[in-house]
């Protein structure tokens, strides 16, 4: 692994810019998540319409062709974006929908009573999400959410397709620089499980202290 270490400095570059790049997507994903969320639960329709057509789009369209889509696509019709922050808008809409639809288990989880009781006292649909179902549901759900981040740390090797000066991007670098691929590549896979092995035990903990009692 000599390789590794003689390029030190550039994995960490690399680990750095992957942390980067999937938090604030995970961020963004998860403020999408809870609006999608709440439309898809929504009492009026055209919102729960809405809300499970772009699921069903973009949950359903492979990552990297979303990733080729904004990035290469999108430049002609004038939305033309950095490669780092086109990552981060894809690798967000993407996640986006898997955690709408998480926190949408969450939300039928929490027992129908409570809502109704929070109906009777005369809070509205919105508060009643915000202040009595939405604090219960995410609880429920946090294990599943953390999935989902740690998914997020892997996919955001695709982000090496437009250019993104990530984790894989630098083994890549790496690799051509100095014709040993293979230890490269083991690196940034080492590099990865420093990041998601501790993000799974993380996500247990918050799991245990959070936990509904029932």
């Amino acid at each position: 692994m000599e390789v590794v270490t003689e390029n030190f400095d550039v994995f960490v570059e690399g680990l750095r810019r992957t942390v980067e790049l999937s938090t604030l997507s995970f961020l963004i994903a998860f403020v999408i998540g809870i609006v999608v969320a709440g439309m898809r639960v929504s009492p009026v329709p055209p919102l729960r319409w809405s809300a499970a057509t772009y699921v069903e789009l973009v949950r359903n369209t492979p990552l990297l062709v979303l990733m080729f889509v904004f990035f290469f696509g999108f430049p002609s019709i004038g939305l033309r974006y950095s490669a780092f922050t086109s990552a981060i808008v894809v690798l967000s809409a993407y996640t986006g929908t898997f955690v709408a639809e998480t926190v949408r288990s969450g939300i039928n989880a929490v027992s129908r009573g409570q809502a109704e009781a929070a109906r009777s006292i005369g809070l509205t649909f919105p508060q009643v999400l915000r202040i009595v179902v939405l604090p219960q549901a995410l609880r429920t759900v946090v294990g599943p959410l953390g999935g989902i981040f740690i998914a997020l740390l892997k996919n955001s090797s695709l982000a090496v397709v437009i250019g993104v000066g990530e984790l894989t991007s630098a083994a890549e670098h790496v690799g051509t620089d100095t014709a040993r691929f293979i230890p490269a590549y083991l690196g940034a896979a080492a590099a990865y499980l420093m990041l998601t092995v501790p993000s799974g035990f993380a996500v247990g903990w918050l799991e245990r202290r959070v936990a509904i009692k029932r």
